[in-house]
């Protein structure tokens, strides 16, 4: 049944991070063909913005080593899907651009102890490194988003201060970045620090339009907090199809929020996204197929146990 809320929007785009921030965690590499039919089945069921993968050097991230291969065979889903890859540094962004990329996104942190495991580095040396980054990737015509980690808690820190965050992210908008994407990296949040922080950021001038959001669902708040981000204004969820990934440099961080929980909340509501739930379905159990286990989205798992398409 369809019973929209007031004071939200009417049209969300997901932003599917499941072949590159899902399968990048997986401890066995899933074969080039598998991901590329995997990112052809998302944009069948009506997915337009599919993170494809990333350009970090393979002995960071093994999974996605396959990047130079998989990305030229996905450019016959055209102009219609965005494809955007993340890129870690200048060497990344060459590697992304030669191959036609135009979508790119840089990874920074809001503490200083997980800027040193994921980057090596401190907050403000890694904002220093993604400088060159997003100027060469505007330069060349892309589009940039930046990640922000951490937003909300810290496996080494524990609480983050919401000035702080906010700090780091207006420093990130200031490289110039057209899109923030707001990490609960762990999946500590609940929706009233979500809505705080996000007043904080619209107080110090963040665009709420350019700002997506992106929870893991350890604790089961990612769909309340999306709610939360939703009646603030924001139009941009980041997802997961099949609630795949986690992180590798923090281990307390489990599963994205299900791109197929997003959409049966969404469509309850009445909010337009132009996914098809039932392709989309189909796909998650495919690749749940491919990965030897069940989903662990609880949409993918009702509807597999229901006869007809609820």
């Amino acid at each position: 049944m369809v019973a929209p809320a007031e004071g939200l929007p009417t049209r969300v785009r997901i932003h599917e991070v499941g072949p590159r921030d899902g399968l990048q965690n997986e401890k066995s590499t899933v074969p080039t063909e598998v991901k590329a039919e995997f990112i052809h089945r998302l944009a069948r069921a009506g997915l337009t913005t599919i993170e494809a993968t990333s350009f970090v050097h393979p002995k960071w991230v093994p999974q996605l080593a396959d990047a130079e291969t998989l990305f030229p065979g996905l450019q016959d889903l055209g102009p219609d899907v965005r494809l955007p890859v993340l890129v870690p540094n200048e060497r990344g962004l060459d590697r992304a651009l030669a191959l036609g990329a135009s979508r790119i996104a840089v990874f920074a942190s809001a503490t200083e102890s997980f800027a040193k495991a994921n980057l090596n580095r401190t907050v403000a040396e890694s904002l220093a490194m993604f400088e060159p980054v997003v100027a060469r990737a505007k330069d060349a015509g892309a589009h940039v988003r930046g990640y922000l980690s951490m937003c909300f808690g810290d496996p080494w820190e524990g609480q983050v201060p919401v000035h702080q965050v906010v700090s780091v992210a207006k420093a990130l908008m200031d490289l110039g970045c057209d899109e923030l994407s707001l990490g609960d990296t762990i999946g500590v949040a609940t929706p009233g620090h979500v809505q705080t922080l996000l007043a904080e950021l619209t107080e110090e001038g963040v665009p709420t339009d350019r700002i997506g959001v992106h929870f893991h669902d350890t604790y089961g708040q990612a769909l309340a907090n999306t709610l939360a981000a939703l009646q603030h204004g924001v139009t941009t969820v980041d997802a997961s199809a099949g609630g795949l990934g986690g992180c590798p440099y923090a281990k307390s961080a489990t599963g994205n929020l299900a791109t197929e929980d997003l959409v049966w909340m969404l469509r309850g509501l009445g909010i337009e996204t132009g996914v098809d739930l039932g392709l989309l379905t189909d796909t998650s159990r495919w690749m749940a197929g491919h990965l030897g286990r069940p989903s662990p989205s609880r949409t993918v798992r009702a509807l597999s146990a229901t006869p007809q398409e609820q």
